[in-house]
């Protein structure tokens, strides 16, 4: 906690010495956290003194968060939402497949469930539409001004995600790239690859967008950084922004050995957008469908507060045990200089 409230933001400086604002805005932190790590009624997890994860489903819990008491939103939701339904993630668990694909081995690697996402129909298509509507419209009341969401996507329904979160209020302001080999796509027509051996179905998939919107606010990014703390993106160093392409490799066998979540992020990427999500380092970040908890960790070895919600029971158990190992890794650039086989992650 001490770290989120007096460390992390950039200078040398003491609270003695900061400005009016700032410990003004340090003591709001204090006091949104307060009301929201005992925000419900529902079991949660206290991971660390600054990190909770709560057993709910998200859009119960986000309506009953106070208006503009989040700061920050950075999740990789379930993209298609019938993946996760309780008869299809039954049969991934059981290694069955159903709408999941699962993979034979490539090469002497084990390739990961993918789900299949161009199965879904018009109705399905639909009901993503709405069931992402319903998470912006709540987030853009429990945000603060300014306040920004990293939403991961998939190439094949960013389209209909992102539109939801347009249509709901939001101000698009990019999009993030994260460019990762892995082995989706790129097969020839099943069942008939020595007849078509030239013809490949779907690109190889080399690039993963997560979607980068902000709540509107009146008046300059300045003031309202005095105020919320929220409006701009935390810089990489003095002389480096933020950028919006990041080249990060699959997530490494470590991890996952950890956390053996189906879509679980990497630390060396999650630490650098949950580091941006937050301009001053001060503030909350939520990850309503927070799975295994990479978020959590990312914010955790921050020292950032945070709070995660997710409905499955399975999930939340996994994130108890994973927090502590995921938070202390060591990251360093190194690891995306390592020679990583092609994966999906």
């Amino acid at each position: 906690m001490q770290a989120s409230l007096f460390s992390s933001v950039p200078g040398n400086h003491t609270p003695s010495n900061d400005p009016l604002w700032l410990r003004e805005l340090r003591e709001r932190e204090q006091a949104s956290w307060t009301t929201i790590r005992n925000l419900g009624v529902e079991p949660r997890h206290a991971l660390s003194d600054g990190v909770i994860y709560i057993l709910s489903d998200a859009l119960k819990w986000i309506k009953d968060l106070p208006a503009d008491s989040i700061h920050a939103v950075v999740t990789d939701p379930p993209y298609g939402m019938i993946e996760y339904e309780e008869k299809n993630h039954a049969k991934l668990r059981k290694g069955r497949g159903g709408v999941w694909r699962i993979p034979p081995s490539f090469d002497g690697a084990n390739r990961k469930p993918v789900p299949r996402f161009t199965v879904l129909s018009k109705g399905e298509l639909v009901k993503l539409d709405g069931f992402f509507r319903s998470v912006a419209t709540g987030l853009l009341r429990a945000l603060a001004p300014g306040g920004h969401v990293f939403i991961a996507s998939n190439p094949l329904i960013s389209t209909t995600t992102f539109h939801a979160f347009i249509d709901s209020g939001f101000e698009k302001r990019g999009e993030l790239i994260r460019l990762v080999q892995t082995l989706r796509g790129g097969d020839r027509p099943k069942g008939a690859e020595e007849d078509f051996a030239d013809v490949t179905v779907m690109p190889r998939s080399c690039w993963e967008p997560w979607g980068l919107f902000r709540k509107p606010f009146r008046g300059t990014v300045a003031a309202n950084l005095r105020k919320w703390g929220t409006g701009g993106l935390r810089r990489i160093s003095d002389n480096e922004p933020f950028r919006d392409v990041i080249q990060c490799s699959p997530t490494r066998a470590a991890e996952k050995n950890i956390a053996a979540h189906p879509s679980l992020k990497p630390q060396r990427f999650m630490r650098k957008v949950v580091r941006a999500a937050l301009p001053l380092g001060i503030g909350i970040v939520y990850d309503p469908f927070a799975g295994a908890g990479s978020t959590l960790a990312a914010a955790g070895a921050l020292g950032y507060c945070a709070v995660g919600t997710d409905s499955d029971s399975q999930y939340f158990a996994m994130a108890q045990q994973a927090f502590q190992a995921l938070s202390s890794l060591s990251v360093t650039e190194a690891h995306d200089q390592s020679k990583n086989r092609p994966q999906s992650s």
